[in-house]
């Protein structure tokens, strides 16, 4: 029962039952400093409540409110707003003590209402932080311990490397409710960015990244040739490049047959070489951080004491004239072999092989004699070969133009010319014999009108060969977009003005009627064919 003198002892009696989802399920969340609203589930009125008392752990009364007299506990002036249209209530600047039970006792028509749920209040996640116990260390030999600091109430850890979850592992240990993180044999994979997220009911923080430094290797290692054969003529430049795998960068040693050299670099470049560097090169990486080291497998170089050559009498071979390669080599050479295209040559008609091999000779060189031509020449102690590539310039020829033989005024024509030539072909237009200003492949007009009726002549030509093709002609009418007169309709027309005209007896007519005649058959013929 009320206590005498309090605002309930004067209600008059009532029907006291316990409403059912008045509140919201709880608990509520919420955090220091700031507003939590209590919203009860009731429909808004706009009739006054005959009383609402709010609570704070049962005993200590918020707000009481009597016929819409509200009486506000001192500790909660200015620090709460009541709705009177639901009875709900806002507390504002929230303390870390006031998580706790939260009740209210609504009557209304004579019946009571009641409802509690629970607040809990936390302090906001801040001050993320990660201190690591290195950040430098050597792949499989090196642990590293990673502790994350905050400030908080309720606090919860997660670790991110990278965008990845760190998850626990034979590996990885999570300690001290996920605040710290252990690595054991650590791996280039665990270098980072690592993160601690921090998380509580009402807030979430991050800290800055940590990087590791794993160092490892060196692995993987590998001697590169450049030019990437074995054989190499005197006086040629050579590249050896060392590839390794390593952090930090590694050391390198080189040697020729065992022998070590003075170069310390990752590249060694020959200039220049002679028949004494010849042997078997190789090279060592060292890390000084990991202390390891890994050696390549040698790679053969062989200088040879001949170098071969081909040298064409002209650089711009032109079909139907004569060329000649010529192989040449410094020293003596024994034996000289031509290849074609990876076969060993074998002479046609228009070739022909002098000077012991030498020269070799196309009377009338043709476009079936491209290919790739070898000149292989050896003495007892080396061998060496040269290549030449050889591409026969010819035409034009063949010369065709494709597109339309009729089309509409205002349409878009295109007019493509091509012709069999290497290198490929430049062009020149012309229409009713006078040139257009277009040297491409294609002559394309937007719009074109009945003055672009015609003969189109296409003419190629090879600015090697210097050559010039026979032209292609094709033939265009320009025609009314809806033209109600179909091919015979025009040619019959065409036909009756013949006739008149040829009919007419009048002495001018008379002087000319034949020439007008042959015109008339003329342009009939030539509706017949692009109708």
């Amino acid at each position: 029962m009320f206590r005498a003198g309090s605002p309930l002892s004067y209600l008059s009696p009532a029907v006291f039952t316990e409403g059912a989802g008045v509140l919201p399920d709880g608990p509520l969340n919420a955090a220091v400093g700031e507003t939590v609203m209590f919203t009860t589930t009731l429909t808004p009125t706009d009739k006054p409540f005959q009383s609402v008392t709010w609570s704070f752990n049962f005993s200590t009364p918020i707000i009481i409110v009597i016929n819409s007299e509200e009486t506000i506990g001192p500790e909660y002036e200015g620090r709460i707003t009541f709705f009177p249209s639901t009875a709900s209530l806002e507390l504002r600047s929230l303390t870390l003590n006031e998580t706790a039970e939260y009740s209210v006792n609504i009557v209304q028509d004579g019946t009571i209402l009641s409802g509690r749920t629970t607040l809990v209040i936390y302090e906001k996640v801040s001050s993320v932080s990660v201190t690591s116990s290195s950040t430098d260390l050597v792949e499989f030999s090196g642990s590293v311990s990673l502790s994350c600091s905050a400030s908080g109430s309720s606090l919860s850890f997660l670790w991110l490397n990278g965008s990845s979850e760190v998850t626990a592992s034979d590996r990885v240990q999570l300690t001290d409710g996920g605040s710290s993180l252990t690595i054991i044999n650590v791996t280039r994979s665990d270098q980072g960015p690592f993160r601690c997220l921090v998380s509580n009911p009402v807030s979430i923080g991050t800290s800055d990244p940590v990087n590791l430094s794993i160092s490892y290797g060196p692995e993987n290692i590998n001697l590169i040739l450049s030019p990437s054969q074995g054989y190499f003529a005197v006086g040629s430049d050579i590249s050896l490049t060392c590839s390794v795998g390593s952090r930090p960068s590694a050391q390198f040693k080189w040697f020729l047959n065992g022998d070590q050299l003075r170069d310390t670099g990752s590249e060694v470049r020959l200039m220049n070489v002679q028949m004494s560097q010849s042997g078997n090169y190789s090279c060592q990486a060292f890390n000084s951080k990991t202390l390891r080291s890994q050696t390549s497998q040698p790679s053969a170089i062989t200088v040879l004491g001949k170098s071969a050559s081909v040298k064409p009498s002209t650089n711009l071979p032109v079909e139907g004239t004569s060329v000649s390669l010529t192989c040449e080599a410094s020293g003596s050479v024994f034996r000289r072999n031509w290849m074609k295209d990876g076969s060993e040559l074998t002479p046609t008609d228009n070739m022909i092989l002098s000077d012991n091999n030498r020269v070799l000779t196309f009377n009338t060189v043709n476009r079936k004699d491209n290919g790739e031509y070898f000149c292989q020449i050896s003495n007892p102690i080396s061998s060496d070969e040269a290549k030449y590539v050889m591409i026969v310039n010819y035409g034009p020829e063949n010369v065709q133009i494709k597109g339309p033989n009729k089309i509409n005024v205002k349409g878009t024509l295109k007019l493509t010319c091509s012709a069999e030539s290497t290198p490929s072909a430049r062009f020149t237009w012309f229409l009713n014999g006078t040139e257009i200003p277009n040297n491409s492949a294609e002559y394309i007009k937007e719009e074109v009108e009945f003055s672009d009726s015609g003969n189109y002549t296409c003419q190629a030509w090879n600015n090697i060969t210097e050559r010039t093709s026979s032209s292609a002609v094709h033939g265009l009418i320009v025609t009314e977009k809806s033209s109600g007169c179909a091919a015979g309709c025009i040619a019959g027309i065409v036909i009756a003005c013949c006739v008149i005209v040829a009919a007419a007896g009048t002495t001018f007519i008379r002087k000319s009627k034949w020439r007008i005649y042959l015109k008339c058959h003329e342009e009939f013929f030539f509706l017949l064919k692009y109708t």
